[in-house]
Parts: structure tokens; C-alpha cells; sequence
């Protein structure tokens, strides 16, 4: 089948792309000498005997894999993941860029015992009755057979991401531990810890060589912005084990092209001060009270526990966010710090970044409705079109510069002259009621998908 080359791809991306492997592209393309140097325009050959197992989907074999590593990560047996490749001539010989095709667990099978009825099955495993007959399509309910054999579908999956109004720091920890006992191709891991010694995870989705990353709340009193992306992840991974897509993208194509990396709570001791107060057996007890002006309200609080703007921390011209900003001690908000990055919040987030080659960054905040795409005048151009598209599946309103320095997004626009966004989730006043929660996460799907194929 031939193929044009489009601006962008390698031949490691059109691999992942048809569920091939590398090697199979330059065995029908003899012509391609130098793989690294392919162009666009150029028409190459896509063979067409690989084609992808039935109830499977492609996993694309990195650095340190085995195959026993595999079955081991994705719960399946080594017989199964065998039975799956059989184009893997030596499985003990896997190499990275290789696609390895990962069988979806099957179905149960039940066989129909005397006096069964499909009521009575159904409830006994747990699915609903429409369920059982869609799986099991030439079943009459009233004339089942002593000995016949009945496909069995998982039970329907409980939601784990519940959005609610105490949704801090250790909610967003059971759920991300459930979430990757749930699904094992979610990676997580800590790029760091709070001024609390509370860590700061990370997830990645996906395995695709273009990075793209996300993070929430950088301000206490916008913990809304942490189940917005939360409820992303679960949807996104439902999503990429059923083969699906959510709308018109592609989940499993957006999983082999992209790797998403989602920071869900960067500040998570301002969080739970917001949420839940503050005890006298807390290292900054007094400070913060002090800090607060003794009110033991902190609805108004943006910072990290020791009274330090997280987002004013970045080195985008930090000294004059420092000239133009009231606070020159510790506040519930807008206090830059004693130096850029001196908390460990913002140490963590750079450092983070400065390891990963991201495309583009979206920073959520709240509230306004609004999206921040500029940072005075160093944004690249493909920036205006990116946020029209945001825009578009929002209806949030663009605005180019905001008198402001020193933020995240500022920072990652200065040093990486890359796309890099801030929006602004909502309207009100902060902390946003959850009674606004499915609104916001309907204005802000289309960014978080949207933002994977720019």
C-alpha cells in the first residue's frame, strides 16, 4: 500500500502508526538507505501482511523490555502474548521501536446449569441482563439449554474519579493508586516533594516518542482543576483498553504518537490547607496563622504552605513580577518568594520539564474562562493557531499578554520558545463550587484531547 510521507513523521512514528515494526518498513522499502533521512512527499510501501491480531492492541517495545516484562506489566500469560506475535521470530531478541501486539483479556464462559435462567446468571457474575445477550447474540432468554455455553463479559467498572467538594491530596492518591491497579499501562512516578514532604506524582499515558505535558493546581484554591484532569486519565485509559475513540480521536493512535505527562496537584500542602485547615501540630501552624492574618479561613489561599505563589516562581524577568507585586513577605497570595525557585513546589516542576523534550505545556487554572497563550512576544507562531482551535472546542476566549512575569507558562515560552498555555477554568470566585464541575469538563475535554494532536 503506498503511502506519502507527511511534515514531522519518522519512520519509527508511520511504524506505530499501521502497528508495524520497524524492520517491516525497510524490508518492503529497500530503496530507503538511510532511515533517519526520509522526507516529506516521499512515497513509501506499507505492507499489508502484518496486519493486527484481532482483540489486541500495539504496544511498541522500549528500551529494557523482555517479553516476559511485558506479559508481566499488561497481566496476560506468556502463552497468550506469544500466540499474539507470531511475527516476532526471536522472542528473546525483542528491540526498541518494535511493535508487540498485547491480546485483551477474554471473556469468560459459563456452561448453563439445570434451572438457570439468563436473569439469574447475570446477577450471579454481576452484568446486566442486556449486557449478557449482546455478548452472547443468538441466545433466546427462554429457550437456554442445560449445557450450554454462555460467553460471560467483565462486569461493567465502577467509576473511580468521583469529583466532590473535598477532593484533595489523599483523594487524588487512592484514586491514582486505583487507577493504575485498574489499568497497568498507566505509569506513575514523584518528581518531587512539597515543603511537607508530601510527593508530587506524575502520570504518563501513552508511549509515543512526541511529549506533551499538563499540570493543575499550582494555586491552593483552584483544587477544582486536579479532578478536571484526574477524571482525563481514567477516561482516557477506559478508553484506550476498549479500542475506542472519545469522539473523533483515536485513543489507541493518540497512545502509540503521544505521551502525555500529567502533573495533577502541584501544590498539594496549600491544597489540604485550603480543604481541611491547618492543626497546631503542623510545623507552620504559627506561621501561617500569622501569615492569614489569624483567620482560620482559608478559602482565600493560593500559595504553598509557607506563604509563597508558586506560579511567580519561574526565572521569566522574576525581579520585576517582584517590583510590580504588593507583597513583599509571605501571603495567602501573589508573594514571588525570596528568590525564584526556592520552593521545592516549583524546584520539582522545573526540573521536571528540563528533563523532558514537551512539545507544548497547558498549565489549569481558575477561573475566567480565558486562555493565555503569549509571553511577550517570544511565543512561537504556531501558537495563535493552536489556541484558535482551543477556543473553538471551549468557547473559551483567547488573550495574548497578560501584564504579568515569572509564571510557569512564562517560563516555558522564554526558555523553549515552544507552544505553552494557561487556561483558566470557569467563572466565580475561587474556590469554584464543584456544582460547576461537568460544565468546566465539558469546555475542557476538547482542550485536553485537542492538545495531544497539535
Amino acid at each position: 500500500m503506498p503511502y506519502t510521507i507527511q511534515a514531522g513523521e519518522t519512520l519509527y512514528s508511520i511504524a506505530a502508526r499501521f502497528g508495524l515494526t520497524i524492520r517491516d518498513l525497510l524490508a518492503a522499502n529497500p530503496q530507503i538507505l538511510q532511515p533517519d533521512l526520509i522526507y516529506p512527499g516521499q512515497v513509501i510501501d506499507i505492507p499489508v501482511s502484518s496486519a493486527q491480531p484481532p482483540q489486541t492492541f500495539r504496544y511498541v517495545v522500549r528500551v529494557g523490555d523482555t517479553m516476559f516484562r511485558i506479559a508481566q506489566r499488561f497481566r496476560v500469560s506468556m502463552t497468550s502474548l506469544l500466540a499474539a506475535n507470531p511475527q516476532i521470530e526471536n522472542p528473546a531478541s525483542i528491540v526498541p521501536g518494535e511493535i508487540v501486539f498485547i491480546p485483551r483479556r477474554a471473556m469468560r464462559q459459563y456452561v448453563v446449569q439445570p434451572g438457570d435462567t439468563l436473569y439469574k446468571i447475570a446477577r450471579s457474575f454481576g452484568v446486566p441482563v442486556s449486557q449478557l445477550q449482546q455478548a452472547n447474540p443468538g441466545v433466546i432468554a427462554t429457550q437456554l439449554r442445560i449445557g450450554q455455553i454462555l460467553e460471560i463479559p467483565e462486569p461493567p467498572q465502577r467509576e473511580i474519579v468521583i469529583p466532590r467538594e473535598d477532593y484533595g491530596y489523599d483523594e487524588m492518591m487512592a484514586d491514582l493508586d486505583a487507577l493504575t491497579r485498574r489499568y497497568p499501562f498507566i505509569e506513575m512516578t514523584t518528581i518531587g516533594q512539597s515543603v511537607l514532604g508530601r510527593s508530587i506524582p506524575a502520570v504518563r499515558l501513552g508511549i509515543g516518542p512526541k511529549e506533551v505535558h499538563y499540570n493543575a493546581s499550582f494555586h491552593a484554591n483552584e483544587y477544582i482543576t486536579t479532578p478536571i484532569v484526574m477524571k482525563f486519565i481514567e477516561e482516557y485509559a477506559q478508553a484506550f483498553e476498549e479500542n475506542r475513540s472519545i469522539g473523533t480521536f483515536s485513543i489507541p493512535d493518540l497512545y502509540n504518537q503521544t505521551s502525555l505527562w500529567i502533573v495533577p496537584m502541584v501544590n498539594p500542602d496549600g491544597v489540604e490547607l485550603v480543604l481541611e485547615g491547618i492543626t497546631p501540630d503542623n510545623p507552620y501552624f504559627e506561621e501561617v496563622l500569622v501569615i492569614n492574618g489569624g483567620s482560620r479561613n482559608f478559602s482565600g489561599w493560593k500559595a504553598n504552605i509557607r506563604g509563597v505563589d508558586l506560579n511567580d516562581q519561574f526565572p521569566a524577568r522574576w525581579a520585576e513580577e517582584v517590583a510590580r507585586r504588593s507583597p513583599d513577605s509571605p501571603a495567602p497570595r501573589d508573594y514571588p518568594g525570596p528568590a525564584p525557585l526556592s520552593e521545592p513546589e516549583s524546584q520539582a516542576m522545573a526540573a521536571f520539564t528540563e528533563a523532558h523534550d514537551f512539545r507544548l505545556v497547558i498549565a489549569f487554572h481558575t477561573q475566567g474562562e480565558v486562555i493565555y497563550w503569549g509571553y511577550r512576544g517570544l511565543e512561537p507562531a504556531e501558537s495563535e493557531a493552536i489556541v484558535s482551535r482551543f477556543a473553538d472546542v471551549s468557547g473559551y476566549l483567547p488573550i495574548r499578554y497578560v501584564e504579568s512575569d515569572a509564571g510557569y507558562r512564562d517560563w516555558f515560552i522564554q526558555e523553549y520558545r515552544r507552544p505553552g498555555f494557561t487556561v483558566e477554568l470557569g467563572r466565580g470566585v475561587n474556590p469554584l463550587p464543584f456544582s460547576q464541575f461537568w460544565d468546566i469538563w465539558g469546555n475542557t475535554i476538547g482542550i485536553l484531547l485537542t492538545g495531544l494532536v497539535v
